[in-house]
């Protein structure tokens, strides 16, 4: 399988793995809810959980892939402000924790432009 192939699915197994942890391990996703949104965080937790797995069942699929691969980029941006409260509030944790919380900031980049790159790969395919 190609490496243009491959990707899509790759991008699809890493939303489904996190959308299933969103339901396994829901309470280390709680806490980086930010307290701004309404509802209770544990809500917040499980609907992130299932727009992953819609997510990763759209770009599975040849013909969803563009929208769900914009759809996927737009999340990624959508969930930074999380990855910004668990960087702020894991400051004073033990340094893995504390370089894991940060290290997640910069990694938004890459899943965006990822997300980016199945979309613009798809066009020509639909």
């Amino acid at each position: 399988m190609p490496r243009s192939e491959r990707s899509p699915l790759l991008l699809a197994g890493l939303l489904a793995t996190a959308g299933v942890a969103h339901f396994a391990a829901p309470r280390q996703f709680d806490e980086t809810v930010p307290r701004s949104l309404p509802g209770t965080p544990r809500t917040w937790t499980y609907a992130s959980g299932v727009a992953e797995l819609a997510l990763a069942a759209g770009l599975a699929l040849p013909r969803t892939r563009k929208a769900a691969a914009l759809a996927t980029a737009a999340f990624f941006v959508g969930v930074f402000p999380a990855n910004v409260k668990m960087a702020v509030d894991w400051r004073h944790r033990p340094a893995p924790q504390k370089a894991a919380a940060i290290g997640r900031l910069p990694l938004q980049i890459p899943l965006v432009l990822w997300a980016r790159g199945v979309a613009k790969n798809a066009e020509g395919r639909a």
